[in-house]
């Protein structure tokens, strides 16, 4: 398999001419906590004013937080890893996810910028809200947000972090092999669930 270009620089590669284009495709790890911590709030703070009743909130939070792992691994086989032929979309290709590859160890560019992650989780509420039944969506959404502060938080410490064993060492292996050994394997960045169900999983990795 041809090697792909990596960089192990942690500077952040200029994307754009326009600095106010550049600002927004960095971010540091903590913002998404700071813009998405208070949603599950206000959204659980509405579960309980639109009395869906406790029961209903903790189903529906856990059914969110499993609905992110499934969207987590569909966004990045499908979505992240789809590599059109136009320039221009090769382009657009790079910037939402080619430059990760290229510069894995970029710390400005480990978690989705707001500019990217506040659009997605709108479009994501309306979608759920009109699938699910009247109200559920406020117990629903804050375990599919926190599903994604997992990701992207999980996703920064795999990069920066040296962990030395357990769980969290397997994942960042799982991980690493999909960044330096094959791109088309391992595709579940907070957990490796949908690379073994879907038959993504690295073969290697089983006798690690």
């Amino acid at each position: 398999m041809a090697k792909n270009f990596v960089s192990n620089s942690q500077e952040s590669v200029r994307m754009f001419k326009s600095d106010f284009l550049e600002s927004l495709s960095k971010v540091y790890y903590w913002v998404p906590l700071i813009i998405f911590v208070p949603v599950i709030g206000v959204c659980s703070y509405f579960a309980y004013d639109k009395n869906i009743g406790m029961l209903n909130y903790i189903w529906l939070f856990f059914f969110g937080l499993f609905i992110w792992t499934l969207t987590e691994y569909i966004m990045h086989r499908f979505v992240f890893h789809f590599v059109p032929k136009a320039k221009w979309a090769l382009r657009l290709h790079f910037i939402f996810h080619g430059v990760h590859h290229d510069y894995p160890s970029d710390a400005l560019r480990l978690v989705m910028p707001p500019s990217a992650s506040i659009p997605l989780a709108t479009g994501f509420y309306f979608l759920f809200n009109a699938m699910l039944p009247t109200n559920y969506i406020f117990g629903f959404f804050p375990g599919f947000i926190l599903g994604y502060l997992v990701y992207d938080i999980s996703h920064y410490a795999i990069h920066h972090f040296n962990f030395k064993s357990g769980i969290w060492q397997a994942i960042k292996k799982h991980h690493m092999l999909h960044h330096y050994q094959d791109p088309t394997k391992g595709y579940g960045v907070s957990s490796p669930l949908w690379d073994k169900i879907f038959n993504s999983d690295f073969i290697k990795k089983q006798n690690g």
